[in-house]
């Protein structure tokens, strides 16, 4: 449930050095209630109770096979406990429990099985949560107190007045020894099974063929009153060169609401981090040939770029050589984060190309190309959408003002 309840997160906000913060309410905590008390209830299942032999007078023992049939534990709470961590409560709670006995009481000799009820038990958890040197969540440690208020036995058999006499000296000892399991059963389960399995949490992995996502953790979590913050890198990286990052620029986003289970919101670094991996793995580019081009575009290029076709090209048909556009992003765009909404800014260069058989390309021009797009971020299921919206456009020459002018034709359909 712990694991649950802190892995099972989205996006909330960002760090100082770090792209985003995980926010969970305690809303998600009592929603994921249920989980831990199956994780708990499969934990206590394991315990595991020593042989118990004794004698009282006259009156011979031997209790072995315990083992935990049911648990109810209907009345538990998850909670966040300020500066530490989770803490985990169960109140007044039973559990029902069977053993094999050998008694043995002057001439009788008696076998058989016993059901036993532990009644009143109520224990409760505090998980200290931090990270580890590789950026994974963490327990680094845990409390626990525990308490059995009654075992009561049902005995069957001849001598089953005799038994239930007798009774307290079998249940005390049993209750004894399953309330000092449960404490070190709760621990190994956090501090040894949790922890392993968190350990097998990536906090690096790829999101396509081109650029991976880094999302370990910056620092120990926070932990309030009403919610667990973890601050995570939030970093985009090449694949092929991990090591080629961003350097951290943002401005902290704040959050008001608090009433749902996750609250999501990412910085700037977080959105210029992917846009300078997929820049630096060398993928903003982009060649359309004039086979994929409408007949009206392709028609005002070489009406456009006439004369360099007629005068550059070197073979005898020029016009006839099918074009080429390359676009390429100059530097990594930009995403600013405004309450108004989100822009991102691109700056390119457009290439356009000749490219007549058995001849060398021809390049008729190069233009520069500057670009505003409004973003829509939208969290649909598990992923993380973007709609880009065209706002500003502009294209012009790097060589003078009136090839700039000749080129404002070309700017509406391209």
């Amino acid at each position: 449930m712990w694991c649950v309840c802190v892995w099972g997160v989205g996006v909330w906000g960002m760090c100082a050095g770090g792209g985003d913060v995980c926010g969970v309410t305690e809303i998600s905590c009592f929603i994921v209630r249920q989980e831990g008390l199956n994780f708990v209830a499969e934990e206590l299942e394991n315990i595991t109770i020593p042989e118990l032999s004794g004698k009282e007078g006259n009156f011979h023992y031997n209790i072995r096979d315990v083992r935990i049939v049911d648990l109810n534990l209907s009345s538990a709470a998850l909670l966040f406990h300020p500066n530490t961590g989770l803490c985990f409560q169960v109140h007044n709670s039973s559990i029902s429990i069977t053993f094999h006995r050998k008694l043995f009481y002057w001439l009788f000799h008696d076998v058989g099985q016993v059901n036993a009820s532990a009644d009143g038990v109520s224990f409760e958890t505090v998980l200290m949560l931090g990270r580890n040197a590789a950026g994974r969540l963490k327990i680094t440690n845990m409390t626990c107190t525990a308490a059995i208020s009654s075992l009561t036995a049902q005995f069957s058999g001849t001598l089953k007045s005799v038994y239930q006499i007798m009774s307290v000296f079998l249940t005390m000892g049993i209750r004894f020894l399953l309330n000092k399991q449960i404490c070190p059963v709760l621990s190994h389960a956090a501090l040894v099974s949790l922890n392993t399995m968190m350990d097998t949490v990536p906090v690096r992995t790829p999101v396509d063929k081109y650029v991976g996502i880094d999302y370990s953790l910056l620092s120990d979590p926070k932990v309030m009153s009403d919610r667990l913050d973890m601050d995570f890198r939030g970093m985009f990286y090449p694949l092929e060169n991990e090591n080629e990052t961003l350097a951290y620029r943002g401005v902290v986003p704040v959050v008001k609401e608090m009433n749902r289970m996750l609250h999501m919101a990412v910085s700037e670094y977080f959105f210029d981090s992917a846009m300078f991996a997929y820049y630096t793995a060398n993928v903003l580019r982009i060649q359309i040939p004039e086979s994929q081009m409408s007949l009206d575009f392709a028609y005002l290029l070489r009406t456009t770029f006439f004369g360099a076709i007629v005068f550059q090209a070197p073979v005898t048909s020029p016009t006839k050589a099918p074009l080429l556009l390359e676009l390429s992003v100059t530097a990594p765009p930009h995403c600013t984060i405004k309450p108004s909404g989100v822009m991102v800014s691109v700056s390119a260069l457009m290439n356009v190309l000749l490219v007549p058989s058995n001849s060398p390309t021809v390049t008729l021009a190069t233009i520069i190309m500057e670009a505003k797009l409004s973003a829509q971020v939208t969290m649909k299921s598990k992923s993380l959408s973007i709609k880009l919206d065209l706002k500003r456009f502009k294209m012009f020459s790097p060589k003078s003002t009136l090839e700039s002018l000749a080129l404002i034709p070309l700017q509406t359909p391209v």
